[in-house]
């Protein structure tokens, strides 16, 4: 019989661009660190980097971004490697974008539409999706004049997933409704998560966020303190949609745990503001975890990224525990004066870590039995909204309570202290 052999789907393949400029940001500036960080995501998003270069101007050039000779230079090396793709650390303007393009006879993008792209397959919940249509018309809105070789492709690949051809081709009153549209809808959203927050506070249960860089390892803490069963794999952004957990931390703590979309550097400002339904969970969590990856050398400055997201968020006064996750894989491991040495992967430090967290919600928690008077029902108000209520009875002498309560309601409630019956 004979045997057929099927080709697999080619990947595409991309050469990659950054342009580094005195006149730059920081966080505008490309360099060999986020060049690697450029070729982690064009594999996320199942090409190949093939070849990269990185251009030093004084200033970018208005035309071509990198200069024409280093334009020309720039398609000689895609021809070369046979590349499909060019791909830009730094963001690009719409003419950019066009000029390159026609210079290249090759699709061109930046690192916003390289992430959105990741964010399109990634996107599984309704929530999730309509998230980051947002963020795609957001981005396309203002470049619907100068996507001209990218918006005619055809048969898919990086840059084309999400709206769809005909979406991008209707006008913008079109788009600016849709936007619209979807703002109402996420707006729905943030007011049923602002129900569920609601009814969270009536459990008494703290919200513990799991914050960090993407592929820091945070599904993989969820997983292993809740068992929660998120696939976790070693590639950025591979958790989009949030996951939150019952967690008992200690005979006294139960707490809900939430796991967050992961941060990287120069994340486009549109991604985060349409994200902002699951971002502002963290504007209400009693306690951050930040996780970071010890293992990575650009561990600080990953962190310091994260440190300005949950800035931007105005959740830098929340309390926070710093999690050096990926000890297991150092041979020099950090001084965690301030947090906790731990491995997601081996579990080593776990017993370390749902102490800290106790800890730093603080407020050593205490069990208590109390008898209190008929006479005294705001006592048993504060208990309820205040403590943790375990059980209640009706005696003789008053309403018979076991409670667990903080430091502060402890000592409030030394009075009503009896004797466990």
């Amino acid at each position: 019989m004979m045997e057929m052999e099927f080709d697999k789907p080619k990947k595409e393949r991309a050469v990659l661009v950054g342009l580094r400029c005195h006149s730059f940001g920081m966080d505008e500036n490309a360099d060999e660190e986020t060049l690697a960080e450029l070729a982690a995501l064009v594999e996320t998003a199942g090409a190949e980097t093939v070849a990269m270069t990185l251009q030093t101007r004084p200033a970018p050039d208005a035309r071509t971004f990198i200069g024409e000779g280093k334009a020309q230079e720039v398609k000689e090396l895609a021809e070369a490697n046979e590349a499909d793709l060019i791909i830009f650390d730094n963001e690009l303007s719409p003419s950019q974008m066009r000029v390159l393009e026609e210079m290249t006879d090759k699709t061109v993008l930046d690192r916003s539409a390289l992430i959105l792209d990741i964010f399109a397959q990634r996107a599984r919940t309704g929530e999730g999706k309509l998230q980051v249509e947002l963020a795609q018309y957001q981005y396309i809105l203002p470049r619907l004049a100068g996507l001209g070789h990218a918006m005619s492709r055809l048969g898919g690949g990086i840059g084309t997933r999400g709206p769809g051809e005909s979406k991008l081709e209707s006008d913008r009153r079109h788009i600016r409704r849709r936007i619209d549209k979807l703002r109402e809808d996420l707006e729905q959203v943030r007011q049923v998560r602002a129900v569920q927050r609601r009814q969270r506070k009536k459990t008494e249960l703290p919200l513990v966020a799991i914050v960090g860089y993407t592929n820091a390892g945070k599904s993989t803490l969820l997983n292993l303190l809740t068992d929660a069963g998120i696939e976790a794999n070693d590639r950025l952004f591979d958790t989009l949609d949030p996951t939150t957990r019952k967690k008992r931390i200690s005979d006294t703590q139960e707490i809900l745990l939430s796991d967050t979309v992961g941060f990287i550097r120069k994340l486009p400002h549109h991604l985060v503001s349409a994200f902002k339904a699951t971002l502002e969970e963290l504007a209400y969590a009693d306690l951050l975890l930040h996780v970071v990856d010890v293992s990575d050398p650009n561990w600080e400055i990953h962190a310091a990224t994260v440190d300005k997201v949950i800035e931007q968020l105005g959740a830098q006064e929340i309390p926070r525990v710093m999690v050096y996750n990926k000890a297991d894989k150092c041979d020099e491991l950090p001084a965690a004066r301030d947090g906790v040495l731990f491995s997601a992967k081996t579990g080593e430090g776990t017993e370390a870590l749902l102490a800290a967290i106790e800890k730093a919600l603080g407020r050593g928690k205490h069990e208590m039995h109390l008898c209190i008077p008929y006479s005294d029902g705001a006592a048993l108000d504060v208990l309820h909204r205040e403590g943790q209520v375990k059980s209640i009875e009706y005696g003789e002498a008053g309403t018979l309570v076991t409670v667990i309560v903080d430091d502060k309601l402890c000592g409030q409630m030394q009075k009503y202290w009896v004797e466990e019956a």
